[in-house]
């Protein structure tokens, strides 16, 4: 019986509950909306909250109740996770109202719902870029408060991702075989991102990348390759000893060696072979030249004697006279 009294008695307030919300949405009393907003604030429906803060925007506009509205419209926004709209309001608030005495902590919470709209690593980075500058503005505008302590923090925490992301997008090229790409865009991280916490990972694989390429690489580029790969194996175990990376480094290097000398054989056969193959061809082409030399030779004689039997001929019709002339007698 008691449970069912209970029952009922959630049930009427319940109902209390919105009849009074129904009526303060259709109600022109501000103060009996304004209290109704705030009730529902207070009781954490954040949902109920705004839709009658929503309602009070134009008629407290200009009042004193007016930054009050405003501030609790940001933290019923906040605690309903619609982040970019309550950073946005937030930090209109801090614009707006630079001498109320919640300028700075309005200026923070901005900066707080920016850092909670960053999207996961593996998506668009834009809004962790956007978080970032807006921690930073705060801690220039902010840079004794007492909120600034975790600042930092929550900076280094975003600039992680961005990172991290980075890092990603390269690896996918190690992943995927293109080893010259993944070499120059784990490069690229390193130079973006020079305090990085990735440098050793981002190493290891600048290290495989290289030995990949070396392992894998065309014959004209071969030896450049495997003597850029050893150089950054002994460039990671220096960096980074006693570490597993260098014992990688270590057994990396081993086989580059072997590759080496490999190579140092293959080269040695590939240029005998090559000389082999020129003076063959030298040889063909001295025979060729030889061969052309006679028959151009043979064609000289010929176009030679061909001249001196004209010459002759020309000659002989200079010496022959001609024939006597002939008169016919008339009769």
């Amino acid at each position: 019986m008691k449970k069912y009294i209970l029952g009922l008695f959630a049930v009427a307030v319940v109902a209390s509950c919105s009849s009074r919300q129904e009526k303060a949405m259709k109600s022109a009393d501000k103060d009996f909306i304004l209290k109704a907003a705030n009730d529902n604030f207070a009781k954490k429906k954040w949902k109920n909250a705004l839709a009658l803060y929503d309602r009070l925007a134009n008629l407290v506009a200009g009042t004193d109740d007016f930054p009050n509205v405003g501030f609790n419209t940001a933290y019923a926004n906040y605690y309903d996770k619609s982040y970019k709209l309550a950073g946005h309001q937030f930090k209109n608030f801090a614009v707006n109202f630079p001498k109320d005495p919640r300028a700075e902590e309005a200026a923070y919470m901005s900066a707080l719902c920016y850092y909670e709209g960053s999207m996961d690593y593996n998506l668009d980075q834009s809004s962790t870029e956007l978080a970032i500058n807006e921690l930073q503005e705060f801690l220039t505008n902010y840079p004794n408060s007492e909120r600034s302590k975790n600042i930092n923090q929550l900076i280094d925490e975003l600039s992680y991702k961005l990172e991290f992301k980075a890092y990603e997008n390269a690896r996918q090229y190690f992943k995927m075989g293109q080893y010259k790409a993944a070499n120059v865009a784990l490069d690229n991280v390193l130079e973006d991102f020079p305090s990085t916490k990735l440098r050793p990972k981002i190493y290891d694989y600048i290290m495989k990348s290289r030995y990949e390429l070396a392992s894998k690489s065309v014959y004209e580029l071969k030896s450049e390759r495997i003597e850029s790969a050893l150089t950054y194996t002994k460039m990671v175990e220096k960096e980074l000893p006693n570490t597993e990376y260098a014992k990688t480094a270590v057994e990396l290097r081993g086989k580059l060696e072997k590759e080496k000398q490999n190579f140092v054989v293959l080269k040695k056969q590939v240029d005998e072979r090559v000389a082999a193959l020129n003076a063959k061809q030298k040889k063909e082409e001295a025979k060729l030249a030889e061969k052309n030399k006679t028959e151009q030779q043979i064609k000289d004689q010929i176009s030679n004697e061909k001249r001196a039997m004209q010459m002759q001929r020309d000659s002989a019709a200079l010496k022959t006279p001609p024939p006597a002339a002939t008169f016919k007698i008339q009769r």
